[in-house]
């Protein structure tokens, strides 16, 4: 088996040619920023419709709102993350969703951000979420029972701005399937499960929350399996990035009875530097976690201020989010 993952990320820089257009030191930039470049009016980028991050964001926009007086926050549908790091840089997003192995990439030029001119500068970090694992789907009658198994089948891979697309590639080419062995289908997660069910597409790797309510509605209608990823290749995986080994308990699907091995990272909100002042930095990170028992979704059971900084690797602090964890002990 070989295990070419590295590569596979490399390669995904070419999907970003127009995600990062504008990338870098310029306008975007977080060094020279004066009071007069900030704004109260938040665009949130968040990710599909059929994933977490899109009705999380919204439910977080209505907190931040009803919490942080004369803050506006419009929560939008994007790409994923990928996309929302470009918006970011070109001061079109002010907080967005991101995959922590994503803007850990993006500011440091690494991974699938290794072509990129320089690294996003603007990227704050405001905190970790839960972590969010790969998922890959298959159903009854697929011919899939072992990532072995995916060689030759119809997998769908995410959308081309989504962190999902380079993680798919990078976990398939981890188990010795490179590009040419199999078919991929770049799209929405909702598309794939819609393929899955009329029997037009084999398996759809994802990377989302556990558990995803989504994948218990699509157990409603179709008899849905996880696949587990080889033990070995998570750990190397895990050995070689931003991602760290991981075990979807048995019990946490009715469709999953025993425990499925998979790699995770986390969910996280990221500010603009160059458009959110450290006020409303300090003001984002402490509503996050004082207001997260009003989220309703099950991931907000997971958002816990102790495991903030979990994932953050080189992200700089955004200045208020730093301000308040250093007031919370989190920070020396």
């Amino acid at each position: 088996m070989k295990h070419g993952f590295g590569r596979t990320l490399a390669a995904a820089a070419a999907v970003l040619t127009l995600a990062l257009a504008g990338c870098g030191s310029g306008s975007g930039g977080g060094g020279s920023q004066t009071e007069a470049d900030f704004t109260r009016d938040l665009t949130f980028g968040t990710g599909g419709t059929a994933g977490v991050y899109f009705p999380l964001g919204n439910e977080y926009a209505r907190i931040l709102e009803s919490n942080v007086d004369g803050l506006s926050v419009n929560a939008i549908e994007t790409d994923g993350s990928v996309d929302n790091v470009g918006r970011i840089s070109r001061n079109e997003l002010e907080l967005a969703l991101i995959q922590s192995n994503t803007v850990n990439e993006a500011v440091t030029g690494t991974g699938q951000f290794a072509d990129v001119d320089e690294p996003v500068e603007n990227l704050g970090w405001i905190g970790q979420l839960y972590p969010e694992s790969v998922q890959v789907v298959t159903v009854d009658g697929s011919g899939v029972a072992s990532m072995d198994d995916l060689k030759g089948k119809r997998i769908g891979v995410g959308s081309p701005g989504s962190g999902t697309r380079s993680v798919a590639e990078m976990v398939l080419s981890a188990h010795g399937i490179e590009e040419g062995d199999y078919e991929p289908y770049s799209q929405t997660f909702a598309d794939s499960r819609s393929l899955l069910q009329d029997g037009n597409l084999d398996a759809s790797i994802e990377t989302i929350g556990v558990p995803a309510a989504s994948l218990t509605e699509l157990a409603a209608t179709t008899d849905v399996k996880l696949i587990p990823l080889d033990e070995g290749v998570a750990q190397e995986i895990a050995d070689g990035s931003y991602f760290e080994t991981y075990t979807i308990p048995g019990g946490t699907y009715e469709f999953v009875p025993e425990d499925v091995p998979t790699v995770t990272m986390y969910a996280t909100a990221i500010a603009s530097t160059s458009r959110v002042s450290e006020d409303d930095g300090y003001a984002i990170a402490k509503t996050i976690y004082e207001k997260a028992g009003d989220i309703t979704l099950a991931q907000g059971e997971m958002i816990s201020l102790d495991d903030a900084l979990l994932g953050r690797g080189d992200v700089p602090l955004h200045p208020g989010a730093e301000k308040y964890f250093t007031e919370e002990g989190l920070l020396d």
